[in-house]
C-alpha cells in the first residue's frame, strides 16, 4: 500500500490537471481520497516518511485527511490491511488451514519466515499445539484418497473452513478486505467422501506434528498421517549418509546390509549444509527392500520435502549437520528411538558421549568465500526461524536516506 501510495502521488500532478478540467469528477476525487489515504498511513506506519510530501503541500490535504479519517471503519481494507499482518491470529488461521489439509511440512517454514518479516511472535511450537486440537478433514493425497482437484470439486477450502469454524479467529481480517468468516459464509460440502465430517475425520490430530529431544532440541517435523502407522514408535539401527552423493553410492552396497528395521539418517542437506534445504528429505528405500515389499522406513534429515512425499520422513532438524547440531554426531549403528505420539527424537547415547563427539567435532569447509552463496550462508537462520535472512526480520521504523 505503502508503493502504491507513492506511486499514486506522483502521478497526481497529471490527475489533479484532468480532474480540474472535469470540474472535480467523482472518479478523480476517489483517485484523491485513496492517494491521501494510502499516503497518509504510509507516514503512519513509517515506511515512507517522505512519501506525504505532495499530500501535505496540496491545498485540500486537511479535509481529504479528516474525511479518509472519518471513513477509515468503512475502509477497513485501507485502514487495516497494512496492520493485518501483525496479528497472530491471523497465522493461528493459516496453521488451522494447513493442519486440517494435512498440507505440506513447507507451510511451517514459510509461515516462520512471513511472521519474522512482519514481526510477529511465531514460535515452531505454536504449530504443534494448533495441531493438536485440529481434526484432518481433508481426505486428499498423500495422507488420503484423492486429489485436490477433488477437493475443489467438493467444495474446496471455504467448505473445509466452514466446517471447522470454531477453531478460527473467524473475525480476523483477510486479503479481500472482509473478514475469515465473511468469506467462507455459506460455503457447503458437496462430497463429504472428500471433506469428512467432525466426527469421522482423516485423523483426530493436524497433519503436522513437531517432535523433540537431544537429536532435534530444536525441533523437527513429520507427517503422521503420510507414515505407516507401524513406525510413529519405532527404535533401530541409524545408517548415516554425509550427502546425497554419498547415499546414493552406498545405499545399495551389500555391505552396509541395510534392514526395513533401520534408520535413515541424511545430514548436511539443511539450509547451510545443502545449501538451501532441498527436497532431499523422501530418501529413497534400498531396491533390495523394495523387492521385498518394504514401502516404509524411518527417515530423518534436515532437509525439506515435497507436500505430496510420503512415508516415515523426520524433517527440518534443528539445529542442522552443518552448524554442529547433534545430527552432525551420529554414527552408524547408533540407536535411534522415534516416538511421534510422545513427540520426541532421541539419539540412544549418554551425555558423556555425545560430550566427546561434540568436542571431536569439526565445522565443515564454508561453501563459498564470496558472493550471493557467502551472503546466503551468513545470513540464512535455521528451519525452527523460518530459514530466511536475519536482516529481512522486522526491526524498527527505517530512516529515509538524505539526498543532495
Amino acid at each position: 500500500i505503502a508503493i502504491i501510495g507513492t506511486l499514486v502521488g506522483l502521478l497526481l500532478p497529471a490527475v489533479q490537471a484532468a480532474r480540474e478540467s472535469a470540474r472535480r469528477s467523482a472518479c478523480g476525487n476517489k483517485i484523491r481520497q485513496l492517494a491521501v489515504a494510502c499516503l497518509t498511513f504510509a507516514d503512519v506506519r513509517g515506511v515512507f516518511p517522505a512519501a506525504t510530501d505532495w499530500s501535505t503541500s496540496h491545498p485540500n490535504y486537511a479535509t481529504d485527511t479528516a474525511n479518509v479519517v472519518t471513513k477509515a471503519r468503512g475502509w477497513s481494507w485501507i485502514a487495516r490491511v497494512l496492520p493485518f499482518m501483525e496479528q497472530p491470529r491471523i497465522f493461528d488461521n493459516a496453521i488451522t488451514a494447513d493442519m486440517a489439509l494435512a498440507g505440506s511440512t513447507n507451510a511451517i517454514v514459510h509461515l516462520l519466515a512471513l511472521a519474522g518479516r512482519a514481526g510477529v511472535p511465531l514460535a515452531l511450537d505454536r504449530f504443534d499445539e494448533i495441531s493438536r486440537r485440529t481434526p484432518v478433514i481433508a481426505n486428499i493425497r498423500p495422507s488420503g484418497d484423492y486429489l485436490a482437484e477433488d477437493l475443489h470439486d467438493a467444495g474446496g477450502l471455504p467448505a473445509v473452513l466452514e466446517r471447522l469454524r470454531d477453531l478460527l479467529h473467524a473475525d480476523a481480517l483477510t486479503v479481500t478486505g472482509r473478514s475469515l468468516g465473511d468469506n467462507i459464509a455459506g460455503a457447503e460440502v458437496l462430497d463429504e467422501r472428500v471433506i469428512r465430517p467432525r466426527a469421522e475425520p482423516v485423523s483426530a490430530a493436524g497433519g503436522t506434528f513437531v517432535l523433540r529431544g537431544n537429536l532435534a532440541p530444536d525441533g523437527c517435523v513429520i507427517k503422521p498421517t503420510a507414515a505407516d502407522p507401524r513406525l510413529l514408535v519405532h527404535t533401530g539401527r541409524a545408517i548415516v549418509f554425509e550427502s546425497p552423493a554419498d547415499m546414493k553410492a552406498r545405499l545399495d552396497h551389500p555391505a552396509l546390509a541395510i534392514t526395513a528395521d533401520d534408520v535413515l539418517v541424511l545430514r548436511n542437506a539443511g539450509p547451510l549444509g545443502a545449501p538451501g534445504m532441498p527436497e532431499w528429505g523422501m530418501l529413497p528405500i534400498p531396491k533390495r527392500l523394495l523387492e521385498a515389499g518394504v514401502r516404509d522406513m524411518v527417515r530423518i534429515s534436515d532437509a525439506r520435502m515435497s507436500g505430496t512425499s510420503y512415508g516415515t520422513c523426520v524433517l527440518h532438524v534443528a539445529p542442522e549437520a552443518a552448524v554442529g547440531g547433534a545430527l552432525a554426531l551420529v554414527a552408524t549403528d547408533d540407536r535411534i528411538a522415534l516416538d511421534v505420539p510422545g513427540r520426541s527424537l532421541t539419539l540412544l547415547l549418554d551425555d558423556a558421549e555425545l560430550a566427546r563427539r561434540r568436542a571431536a567435532w569439526q565445522p565443515p569447509e564454508p561453501k563459498a568465500d564470496r558472493g550471493y552463496t557467502r551472503l546466503f550462508l551468513d545470513e540464512t537462520t535455521q528451519a525452527d526461524r523460518g530459514c530466511d535472512f536475519r536482516f529481512l526480520e522486522r526491526g524498527g521504523p527505517e530512516r529515509e536516506p538524505e539526498i543532495f
